[in-house]
Order: structure tokens, then sequence, then C-alpha cells
């Protein structure tokens, strides 16, 4: 028997280093909004159970008119998010409905990440308890003090932490419940407060198409990417209007 999942897709960022008037999970990829890509690939899954979007209050309005109707089709709710990311997961668990088993972290603006992956960590997360997606390491890293390298770093080992992020919905919240113990100036992912609570996390492997929007030059990387890919084939019977829902 699968394991419910609750997901919290996280779109209450402000954006800063967009360099846009709208922020990045609100802008179209492709001829769709970024944010709905994420929402759209859980949506599909039979083995979730809710999905709650958390946004900033002052993106209601832009979120409720132009997209109300997708999100009621896609059976999502939305929520307010915080400042930082961490506030923004510790106020979406508690809406998180007591009978889901894993709690699945999502940043919005990973909009190209593949089904597949998702299936691999979903997986993972139900048979250790914690799985992240990761990306090996393949640039050269330097660290580097008054615009001086003072070292290159052995990149060997090294993965870069994406998202989803899935977890058992007790070890989370036990792990939120332990962020007041914490620096939270150096909290930068949900599986870092598993790891400060002593728990093990695994990897699902992934690559750099897995893509987190951060610039405004991301935006045609990962429309690139997507256009890169099959399309879905449509379930039931086509009409003649499919092309125009791609």
């Amino acid at each position: 028997m699968s394991k419910k999942v609750g997901v919290i897709i996280c779109a209450a960022g402000a954006s800063r280093r967009f360099g846009e008037k709208r922020k990045k999970p609100f802008v179209d990829v492709d001829g769709r909004a970024v944010f709905l890509r994420s929402v759209e690939i859980f949506s599909n899954r039979d083995d979730v159970k809710q999905i709650l979007l958390a946004i900033s209050p002052e993106d209601e309005e832009l979120v409720n008119v132009k997209w109300g109707p997708n999100l009621k089709f896609f059976n999502t709710t939305v929520c307010f998010g915080g400042a930082e990311r961490f506030d923004t997961v510790q106020k979406s668990l508690e809406l998180i409905k007591n009978d889901i088993d894993l709690i699945t972290v999502h940043d919005a603006v990973r909009c190209c990440v593949k089904s597949e992956w998702i299936d691999k960590v979903i997986a993972e997360a139900a048979k250790t308890g914690a799985a992240i997606l990761a990306c090996p390491v393949v640039a050269t890293l330097k660290e580097v003090k008054d615009n001086i390298i003072s070292r290159t770093i052995d990149r060997a080992g090294l993965y870069e932490a994406q998202t989803p992020q899935v977890f058992e919905a007790s070890l989370l919240k036990k792990a939120y419940a332990n962020l007041k113990n914490l620096d939270k100036s150096k909290i930068s992912d949900d599986a870092q407060l598993v790891e400060a609570l002593g728990g093990k996390v695994s990897i699902v492997e992934t690559d750099s198409s897995n893509i987190k929007i951060t610039h405004k030059a991301d935006l045609a990387i990962a429309e690139a990417i997507l256009k890169s890919r099959p399309k879905p084939m449509p379930k039931g019977p086509i009409g003649p209007y499919i092309e125009a829902q791609w």
C-alpha cells in the first residue's frame, strides 16, 4: 500500500535577485507560469493527497485572480509563507493533514523536475525516512578571501542539494520543532534540519537540468530544457484543440 503524500510548494520568496517586476514563480516559461508547472507535476500523482502552495500575502490577489481556477482544478490550497524559507515550511506544516505519511517540500521555481526523479525520491524516503534530489558538483570550486583565491576545494563526493526533499511527516515536524535551538541564519534547506537531529538523509542523483530559476537568464535555460523533452501523451481521447493546451 503506497504512503499518502502531502506536498508543500514554496513560492513565498521575495525574488530579490530576479530583476523583474513580477516575482519568479509567477513568470511564464514556455507559456505556463513557473509555479503552475510545479503544481501540475504533483497533482498528476495518485499518491499525493494534499498540495499546499505557500505564497506571500501580498501575492494573494494576483494568484487568486489569475490562477484561482487552475488551482481548484489541481486541488491545491493556497496558504501564506513567511520572510524566510524555513518560516514558509513551518507555517505550512501546521496545515498538513494528520493522515499524511510523507511530506514533500519543493521549490516552486524548480519547474523542470522530472516525474521519474519524483518517483525515486518518494520511494527512497518511504524506505529510509528522508531523501532528497541532489546533483554531483562538476564545477571547480574556489574558496575566496578578500577577492583572492585561498584554496581549491576537492569536489569529490560533493553534491548540490535540490528539491523535492521528502521526509516522514513525524520526522520533519520534529526537525522543525528543533529549529528554535539552531542558528537560523545558516539554515538553507529542510534536510539540514533533519541532519541537525542526527538523522540520515539519502540522496537520489539527478543532473543540472533540475534548475532552480534564480536570475532572469535562467528562464531561457529552463525553457530550452522543457522544449528538449518529449511532451507527455494526453490521457483519454484527443480533441481538436489539444495542441492549444500545451
